[in-house]
Formats: structure tokens, sequence, C-alpha cells
């Protein structure tokens, strides 16, 4: 099978994770790793792959040889980088698959809607805490409504670099709107913790759901086989126990937290998550990347294998 050709902006700790998930992949070839900085260690790795390299951004990728025959492009950068790369690329008919908060594009969260947006020319990966919570929304929506969610993504503080921390309001209001979009929660909320403890703490995530009265055991089940599905492309995803119901109190003022239109919640459901990275160039206590370049390489090997049907066709 002829592999479809990528290329990763970004020559940091997530666009490096990418190329070595990539050069494995036995769908997708890596053509080009792209930094701003020549002593960058990503671009190090790439030169001994022998992919191409360039230390001069988007427009370097767009002058090399290989641009051509490039189908995705993966954006590692920032948001604010995203836009500007975004604009360059546009006008050469590139997919692209943006692991910034930058959501230009529409959210995508590989076990929820990737067969919805296959047609989409930039597709957004919302955030880290996105892509471990969101599915377990979809999974408690997909049963009984959910007028309110809550996520609390909890990650080392040494795994957040320097694009993370400069994203982090990004980060709340991306992931709280994709609650609602994706997740389909008539209201979202996101918290991200930066955790110091030492030696880091692997990613640990926590969602919170008001309900009405549902099926308690549909809703365990679907959960179970929505953290199942996700461990298919992050195999260190998963629960750290059943999934809690606790009574909403009378007393609870949790009306503040509810759309005008919504009935008082009769139970608060929590699920308790873990993320494990794979170790491939990140340790392993960086789930949270981890997610990320997981969730982005199974979007892509998914539009390799449309690509391949339609030729076929």
């Amino acid at each position: 099978m002829n592999a479809t050709k990528v290329a990763v902006i970004g020559s940091g700790n997530i666009g490096t994770d990418l190329m070595v998930k990539v050069l494995r992949s036995s769908s997708l070839e890596i053509s080009a790793m792209v930094g701003i900085d020549p002593a960058s260690d990503g671009l190090a790795r790439a030169r001994k792959h022998e992919v191409a390299t360039t230390a001069d951004g988007v427009h370097g990728l767009i002058d090399l040889p290989c641009f051509d025959e490039i189908d995705i492009v993966f954006d590692a950068t920032s948001a604010k980088a995203h836009l500007a790369n975004a604009n360059a690329l546009s006008q050469h008919g590139k997919r692209l698959i943006d692991l910034t908060p930058a959501a230009i594009g529409p959210f995508v969260v590989p076990a929820v809607n990737l067969d919805q947006h296959l047609s989409a020319p930039n597709m957004n990966m919302v955030t880290c805490g996105g892509q471990a919570t969101i599915p377990v929304v979809a999974a408690i929506s997909r049963v009984t409504d959910v007028p309110y969610a809550e996520i609390v993504a909890s990650i080392a503080s040494r795994s957040a670099g320097p694009g993370t921390r400069a994203n982090i309001d990004e980060f709340t209001e991306t992931t709280s709107h994709a609650i609602e979009v994706v997740g389909r929660a008539r209201r979202g909320k996101a918290i991200i913790v930066l955790n110091p403890a030492e030696p880091p703490l692997i990613m640990r995530d926590t969602v919170s759901c008001l309900i009405g009265d549902a099926d308690h055991a549909a809703i365990q089940r679907s959960v179970e086989s929505m953290v199942a599905e996700v461990g298919t492309y992050v195999p260190g995803y998963r629960l750290k126990q059943q999934v809690q119901f606790v009574p909403v109190k009378q007393d609870e003022p949790v009306h503040t937290l509810l759309p005008d239109v919504v009935s008082r919640p009769r139970w608060k459901v929590s699920v308790f998550l873990e993320v494990e990275g794979a170790a491939d160039y990140l340790p392993a206590y960086a789930g949270n990347l981890d997610i990320m370049t997981s969730a982005a390489v199974q979007v892509a090997a998914r539009l390799a294998e449309q690509s391949l049907a339609e030729a076929v066709q």
C-alpha cells in the first residue's frame, strides 16, 4: 500500500513525538519536519531518519522539493502560529490537523465524531484535556441529557512546556466549548491543574456531569465501551474506578451551573480517568501530550484509509 505523505510543523516535544509515531505507521510516511530553531532535537532526529527538514517555518516547508507530494500537515506549534500557518497553506490544498487550541476547523475527537468531519480541510484536535474527557461526556450524553459537564485535567507541571503555558486561556475556552459541541452537554466547563509533584505524576482527569433520572447501568456500560474505544489508539487510557452516582441534595445550589431552561438535576455522575503515555519520545508521565499525538495520528490514518478507498473506486 502506498503510504500517505505527511509533514509536521513544530519540532518541539509534541512534533517530535508525532514524527516517532508516524515513522512506525504502515499507512503514513513522514516527508518533512519543520521548525524555527536549527538546533532543536526534533530537527536533528528527523535528519537521522533522512526526513527533509527546514528551520524556516511554514514558508520553508512550502519551498521544500517534497512539498507537492505531501497530503497532510500536522501543526504542533501554538494557537497564534497556527493562524499564520493555516493562511499560508490554504492555497496549496493540504489537509491540516491542528494540535493547537486555534480551532479554525471543526473539533475532532476520534472516538466520538471523526467520521463526521473527514472532508474538512482543517481539523482541530481540541486540547489534551478535551481528548481525554470529551469521550466520557459523549458516552453519558448518548444515554441521557447532560445539562452540565465539568472536567478537571491534572497534568505534570514538567510536561507543560512554553506552548501549553502560553495557551492556558485558550485551553479552558476551547475545551469548554468542545464539551458542548462534541460532548453534547448543554453547558461545559474546563479546568486545568499543573501538578508540581516530583517525581511527576501521570495525567489524571475527572469528569463530572449533572443529569436527571437515567439508567445508571446503561451509563456505566456506555462509559466503559467508550474508554475501550479510546484505548484502541491510546493504550494507557483507563478508568481508575467504577462510575460514581451521587444524588444531588435539595440544598445544593446547582442552579448556578445550569442553563435557565433546564429542570433541577437529580444525580451527579463522576468518572475518574488516568492517561499514561506510550513513552515513544515523551516520558510516560506526559500522557497529556501523548493522547494528543495519538489522536492526531489516528485521524491521519483514517484520512489515508479514505484516500486509498477513493483511489480504488
